[in-house]
């Protein structure tokens, strides 16, 4: 083990509770601005526009009191860029490996991409929500090392959605992702144009995701107490970084706001809230009778047929929910942002009188439901968890299958399948299938031991309709403890080996990321 993977013994955390609340405001990350144009690859007569992003070290500042933390990012901030792009307007972009050779987390040599032999710093970009072929999305091994770059070809051909880049390195994909390698990225349309949702300045990036800081505000990686073992089952923060800061306000007017929320956390699974007070939040605001109402009016890929009010958004890891919130009668008020019985950040709405000419239609987009009778295959796959004696996690797969087995689910280009994960763990397994957006069928409580000893599927209880903000087209579904739960997956795209996997990053770097093969029809 090289000198630079050693863990040593872990330093305190600080305590996050000691600092003073809303003295930042929210940063919006820039957005990307392309180099010129360059020939499409799958058509020399076409240019199209040309980013070059490079992941690199920086430093920057969370909190007003805290010494800058050092980051790894795409780009000059933690988050990265943001693109904005139109459907069916391709783009290309180098992503570049301009990082240390030496990892400044705790790499465990023993998990499987993680080897050795293997570089200590590598890293390939998925676009997470793109319909993409095979050579341009990210696979766990199509790694680079520093010094090298990839051109990745992004056609854009799908609706307008709030899809997200992030790291995806076999191995150390929760390091890389924890450094800070992530950022967003909007498709938008024609349909959308025209409901004349809350734009411009008005329409907010909110991508959130806890992180655990040392007392001299650098990013503590916990780790298990075998130091030749550091991998850990999960892990959670007591810093909610938003857009990179903690505890932001953001100054609004008393109008409609659009907020585009991403879950770029590790593991945490995200309660939020929206209740008028200024002191913290000391109670649980489950109980709280004053949190305010807000529309979701989209998921992960894109709009939802109506707009769903909601007082409470529950998020996984990986998940984007598109959120409308009025401010109009709440001026001159503070609002504040909660998970659970935390705080997050502080909306301040001004006193001032405006107009707001824009709108938050009943109707959004039609998303036609998918009959089951048009799956042409059901797949039986199961979320598996392994203890050691102690009763602790230390690996977790798909289908009882390693990442180096024959790969097993070939579905036809062009063909629909319907997949019932299969969950008899105690966790919420957030699962992304790569190239697909799908919908959600059901969720249906059922007897684990008889499933694993004799195959059998006994249900509990009826099966249960997705929640009304989960009836889109999503690309990453929460399978709960001890249920099964339906997807139905139109496999169109491109032929080739994509991944499916838990986005919880600790699962998904200890083998719970399988491949599957689109074969051509």
């Amino acid at each position: 083990m090289a000198m630079s993977d050693s863990v040593a013994t872990m330093p305190p955390a600080l305590d996050v509770s000691t600092l003073a609340q809303f003295v930042d405001p929210l940063p919006i990350p820039e957005i990307a601005k392309p180099q010129g144009r360059r020939p499409s690859p799958h058509d020399a007569k076409l240019s199209v526009p040309f980013y070059r992003i490079q992941a690199q070290a920086i430093t920057s500042k969370v909190h007003r009191d805290l010494r800058p933390t050092t980051f790894w990012s795409f780009g000059s901030s933690a988050p990265g860029a943001t693109f904005e792009t139109r459907s069916g307007e391709p783009l290309l972009v180098e992503w570049v490996n301009a990082l240390p050779r030496q990892h400044f987390l705790p790499i465990d040599r023993t998990i499987h991409g993680a080897e050795p032999d293997k570089p200590a710093v590598r890293t390939v970009v998925h676009l997470h929500g793109a319909k993409t072929r095979p050579e341009s999305d990210g696979y766990p091994e199509d790694w680079i090392v520093p010094g090298k770059s990839s051109l990745y070809y992004y056609p854009n051909q799908q609706d307008a959605a709030m899809l997200w880049y992030h790291d995806h390195a076999l191995g150390i994909n929760r390091l890389n992702v924890y450094a800070g390698l992530l950022g967003a990225f909007f498709i938008r349309d024609s349909a959308e144009d025209a409901l004349n949702l809350p734009q411009g300045k008005y329409e907010i990036p909110l991508i959130l995701y806890d992180r655990l800081l040392t007392r001299e505000a650098q990013l503590l990686y916990p780790v298990s107490p075998d130091p030749q073992s550091p991998w850990v089952p999960e892990v959670f923060g007591n810093a909610v970084l938003v857009n990179g800061k903690l505890f932001p306000y953001l100054e609004v007017e008393p109008r409609k706001y659009r907020f585009r929320v991403l879950n770029g956390s590790n593991a945490r699974t995200y309660n939020l809230s929206l209740v008028e007070r200024v002191e913290s939040a000391s109670t649980n605001n489950s109980a709280n009778n004053n949190d305010l109402p807000f529309h979701q009016i989209g998921t992960d890929q894109g709009l939802l047929p109506a707009p769903v009010p909601l007082t409470h958004l529950e998020i996984s890891p990986g998940e984007r929910a598109d959120l409308v919130i009025d401010f109009s009668q709440h001026r001159g008020a503070r609002l504040v942002l909660n998970n659970a019985a935390s705080v997050v950040m502080q909306f301040r709405v001004s006193s001032q009188k405006v107009t707001d000419p824009s709108s938050l239609p009943s109707a959004l987009r039609a998303v036609p439901i998918i009959p089951e009778s048009q799956a042409v295959q059901t797949r039986l796959l199961t979320l598996d968890e392994y203890v050691n004696k102690a009763g602790n996690p230390v690996m977790l797969l798909l289908n009882a299958s390693h990442w180096k087995m024959p790969v097993t689910e070939k579905p036809v280009l062009g063909s629909t399948e319907i997949w019932s994960l299969i969950n008899p763990t105690n966790d919420t397994h957030p699962i992304h299938l790569h190239l697909v957006r799908f919908q959600i069928l059901d969720r249906q409580p059922y007897v684990p031991w008889l499933f694993q000893t004799k195959r059998e599927l006994r249900f509990l209880g009826p099966p249960e309709p997705p929640d009304p903000n989960e009836a889109g087209w999503k690309d990453t579904v929460q399978a709960h403890s001890k249920m099964v739960t339906r997807i139905i997956v139109p496999f169109d795209g491109f032929p080739g080996r994509y991944v499916w996997h838990c986005h919880i990053l600790e699962h998904e770097d200890n083998e719970m990321m399988r491949p599957y093969e689109v074969i051509a029809s």
